[in-house]
């Protein structure tokens, strides 16, 4: 298992490697500059060119950005807050994403197991058929209608929670964002439950569990439920880094002060470091979720490891 893990950690470190050298390159390749001030001269745009070093050769200045970047050094801003250090920009949007997200996630794969399970152990029912109408609805709506109904009737008419987030009051103003987000992953993931629980349900060794006296709670959640789980799980990993970077219409909607509209803003205004900073968090987010997901198959199923021990 230790050899199973240094190598998908080693595979996760050059991938994310690759993946900065390659933002670095696109960077280069974007049109205009964060320096477009049509007040500033060609001598004034030299001279803030080598004042950050932007007039280097293209590996130097992704080598010194590695270096940087290693000593948590992500640079500054070149244009939406002039010298300001990136961290500082992001140290309280990232985090305030990061909990919607995680918050959105929590919902939508609980209530979609239990609804996916509902489907499953109900089959060609009535709530079978409820469940399969609210994993369409889920899927087929866009998250920010259903922000818009939330926040219209739970929180302008009923007023249970705040239309718009403050951070006074983050636990409550962060309730309506999260649901709404997690509607697809809620559809999702009961869609894929459902299916996958009903082709469980239906194999030998599931026959031979039963057979065997195994009933109830033991046979649904202990051999059922876990040998659904991977394709499950595969589905969840990259809807966790959607949820988690955030929604930009979302944060519109609520006024959430995220990561969203700071890359969006960021790309208006070819602010390089912004840029490439925020995109190799979100490549990073990613990849760990990716390298939870591999490590979580060979804890699951054996298997897997073995397999690709053998390979």
């Amino acid at each position: 298992m230790k050899k199973y893990v240094a190598k998908r950690i080693l595979t996760a470190a050059f991938t994310l490697l690759v993946i900065l050298l390659v933002l670095f390159i696109l960077m280069q390749l974007m049109p205009g500059s964060p320096f477009n001030d049509e007040k500033l001269n060609d001598s004034q745009r030299a001279m803030l060119y080598a004042k950050y070093g932007l007039d280097q050769p293209i590996y130097i200045q992704f080598f010194r950005y590695v270096g940087n970047m290693l000593h948590g050094d992500l640079g500054v801003s070149y244009k939406i807050s002039r010298n300001t250090p990136i961290s500082q920009l992001i140290q309280t949007r990232l985090p305030i994403s990061l909990f919607i997200g995680g918050f959105a996630v929590s919902i939508g794969a609980v209530a979609g197991l239990i609804l996916g399970l509902i489907a499953a152990l109900k089959h060609d029912t009535i709530w079978d058929s409820i469940a399969t109408v609210i994993s369409v609805i889920g899927v087929s709506v866009p998250s920010y209608v259903f922000a818009l109904a939330l926040s219209y009737t739970l929180g302008f008419r009923l007023k249970w929670f705040p239309m718009l987030y403050t951070v006074q009051k983050s636990m409550g103003s962060s309730v309506l964002p999260s649901i709404s987000l997690s509607m697809f992953t809620m559809a999702s993931i009961a869609r894929f439950t459902r299916t996958e629980m009903i082709e469980v349900l239906g194999s030998d060794y599931m026959l031979l569990a039963e057979s065997k006296g195994i009933s109830g709670f033991s046979l649904i959640f202990r051999h059922a439920l876990r040998n659904a789980l991977i394709p499950i799980i595969t589905v969840l990993a990259p809807l966790v880094v959607d949820l988690m970077t955030g929604s930009l219409v979302v944060e519109k909607i609520f006024a959430i002060p995220g990561v969203g509209s700071l890359l969006v803003n960021a790309i208006q205004s070819n602010d390089y470091n912004v840029v490439i900073s925020l995109s190799f968090i979100y490549s990073a987010l990613y990849i760990i979720i990716m390298l939870v997901v591999d490590i979580l198959y060979g804890i699951i199923d054996p298997r897997i490891r073995l397999a690709k021990k053998g390979d």
